[in-house]
């Protein structure tokens, strides 16, 4: 299973929301490529980030601490938040990053995704974010019609192979993370799926790893200091 430690940005710092709410932000570094180095220097190999303004607005007014991170160190970075036009993915893929991942325009524009996937391959990933099972848009403003079960099928049909499934509840709670709905999406579906939100103790790394999920973001639970990296690291092969 592979570990994604994970930066949001958000006016070029490293913050976290709590359960996607934007009035309630903690900002953790001014500084996020030095955060980055710090996951590269206790053996992380990916890396995953938000920008959560690009993600309210299709706006990218981040890119600039994404291509440092992508440029000035070996891990592997994808990136989300207001991916909405393939001129915006092309600028990602230009400025180093590894895996772009769709949102809001997974839901809302099935051309785009489409175009997206056929071009770019296993470049593209989608992010399922869940509330209360529908899947949430916007930057989480919004919640769609759409069910998750639906959604990952329709995912399926495309040919879009990873996925990032972020149970909105969870996030940034510090209370455990989905194991339920990761046990049911990983023995219904074919698609690798990344377990995202609320993954706050080793035990979360050790059970997803049981269920073969391809792999676990680590937000929160880093910046507090309630998981280690090189135990987290260890546990997860």
């Amino acid at each position: 299973m592979i570990l994604f430690p994970a930066i949001d940005l958000y006016e070029k710092k490293a913050v976290r929301l709590y359960k996607g709410d934007y009035a309630n932000m903690t900002v953790y570094s001014e500084n996020p490529i030095e955060i980055a180095r710090d996951f590269e220097a206790k053996g992380c190999t990916h890396i995953h980030m938000v920008d959560l303004e690009g993600a309210k607005d299709g706006t990218t007014p981040n890119i600039c601490v994404v291509e440092q991170v992508a440029k000035e160190t070996g891990l592997f970075v994808e990136i989300g938040g207001g991916i909405r036009s393939m001129e915006t993915v092309a600028r990602y893929l230009n400025a180093g990053v590894s895996r772009v991942i769709l949102g809001t325009a997974a839901v809302n524009d099935e051309a785009f995704l489409r175009a997206a996937a056929e071009k770019y391959g296993d470049k593209i990933a989608v992010g399922a974010d869940v509330k209360d099972g529908y899947i949430a848009i916007k930057g989480w403003l919004e919640t769609s019609a759409v069910t998750l079960e639906n959604f990952l099928q329709k995912m399926e049909a495309i040919g879009v192979k990873n996925i990032i499934c972020t149970d909105i509840s969870k996030d940034g709670a510090m209370q455990g993370t989905n194991l339920a709905l990761y046990r049911q999406l990983s023995q219904k579906f074919q698609l690798d799926i990344t377990a995202s939100g609320g993954v706050s103790t080793i035990d979360d790394i050790r059970q997803l790893r049981q269920m073969d999920i391809y792999g676990a973001i680590i937000g929160k639970a880093y910046y507090t200091g309630a998981i280690d990296l090189k135990e987290a690291l260890e546990v997860a092969k």
